[in-house]
């Protein structure tokens, strides 16, 4: 069948490093961490006392008390990065049909802070059940794209993608499918995540995932460093604007980049645990190049899932390799984790964003605190250390992947 062209029309980023796109593509290109001791709760006991918090936020300033209250955090995140997207889209709500206008939604966990605080409530209590009425729909991940959808009134597909920190990424795959198989004209994509919490951060440190380096967070996320020891939880949300191509071109928007390539895969490896050979990673860049009808030779730039985990960074890159061999040499590698932290199911959704900021303004954003090689990465390859580095960049790709073995990659093509 002829695939319609899907592009970007619209970006809105609510980050540990800007509560604007614009500002987090600054923090970006200027390589600011956003790691700094935890203010949500009293991390006191926890062995991981810092995060990466979305800063000076007044949620009211968008979104009615009254209705903010009906909202789990990782909701409010969602609302708030699609209203920035949807004014920077330009998009006529009131000209559009809305029947061909959807929402598809990343998260990973969705209402952490909700469920977390009914159930304290309830076991510090006597022992009757007294729950919120918003507990359950405040809590559900599908959620976000209800709201969103009644906000908007769009009447379209409809759903929340669940994969992880592969969430975002699903998202944005699964909405370009859409569009260029002629189901709709317009949707409305990214993920949102809001687990620093008690919880959120207990339950991964019992996993042993995060870095402990209290004495010096900033420093803490450090992928590809010889001395990296777990990642930085982070929060926030990733909203863009897919459209048709020719939907665009006919009411004038303006086009940031074109989304032309996907890949999804699983490992079947282990739960938690990537492939040690990067055998899933491997193959979903090389089912993203095939769908986009591109060769490895193409891609300039490859942001990375980069965590600054010992054994995913390794993994990773071995993957990369393997697909792209002596071009790996040539190109562009960076993990802006190493800045926002780890915004599991919404880290696709502003990495995204990252890639096209890259490719307009032709500088790839840094791997910040890289302090001692790893001999188990090849020195050769240009991991972007420490500086944002001027660059042309035709095709960028993103790679996410996800506790239980899911991984997604997606390519973006420069609009001229």
């Amino acid at each position: 069948m002829n695939l319609k062209r899907v592009v970007v029309t619209g970006i809105g980023a609510l980050t540990p490093i800007g509560n604007t796109a614009e500002e987090f593509w600054n923090g970006l290109a200027n390589g600011v961490s956003g790691a700094a001791p935890i203010t949500k709760f009293d991390a006191s006991l926890f062995k991981t006392q810092f995060a990466c918090e979305v800063k000076n936020l007044d949620v009211e300033q968008f979104i009615d008390r009254k209705e903010a209250r009906k909202m789990d955090p990782f909701t409010q995140y969602a609302m708030i990065s699609v209203e920035e997207a949807v004014v920077d889209s330009g998009l006529d709500l009131e000209k559009i049909d809305k029947s061909r206008a959807g929402v598809i939604w990343g998260t990973g966990i969705g209402g952490l802070r909700t469920f977390q605080d009914e159930v304290t409530a309830f076991s510090s209590g006597d022992g009757v059940p007294r729950y919120n009425p918003f507990f359950i729909p405040k809590m559900i991940a599908d959620i976000s794209a209800g709201y969103l959808s009644i906000k908007y009134g769009f009447r379209g597909p409809n759903f929340v993608t669940v994969s992880a920190c592969a969430s975002a990424t699903n998202a944005l795959i699964d909405a370009f499918t859409y569009i260029r198989m002629g189901k709709a004209d317009i949707f409305i994509s990214g993920g949102s995540e809001a687990a620093v919490t008690e919880a959120g951060v207990g339950g991964f440190n019992a996993m042993k995932a995060l870095s402990q380096r209290n004495e010096s967070p900033e420093t803490a996320s450090r992928p590809f460093d010889k001395d990296r020891d777990g990642f930085v939880l982070g929060e926030g949300a990733g909203a863009l604007i897919l459209e048709e191509y020719e939907h665009a071109k006919e009411r004038g928007a303006k086009i940031y980049a074109e989304l032309v390539g996907g890949g999804m895969t699983a490992d079947a490896h282990h739960i938690t645990a990537p492939h040690p050979e990067g055998l899933g990673a491997s193959s979903v860049m090389k089912i993203a190049l095939e769908d986009a009808n591109l060769k490895p030779e193409d891609i300039d730039y490859i942001n990375v899932h980069g965590t600054s985990t010992p054994l995913g960074d390794v993994g990773e890159i071995k993957a990369i390799q393997k697909i792209f061999g002596e071009h790996a040499y040539n190109l562009n590698i960076s993990s802006t984790k190493s800045m926002t932290g780890h915004l599991l199911g919404a880290a696709g959704a502003i990495e995204a964003i990252a890639c096209i900021f890259a490719m307009n303004k032709g500088i790839v954003p840094p791997t910040i605190n890289h302090f001692t090689d790893d001999e188990a990465f090849d020195p050769r390859l240009n991991l972007t250390f420490n500086k944002a580095q001027k660059k042309e960049i035709n095709y960028a790709l993103s790679n996410t992947f996800g506790f239980g073995g899911h991984n997604c990659s997606v390519i973006f093509k420069k609009y001229n």
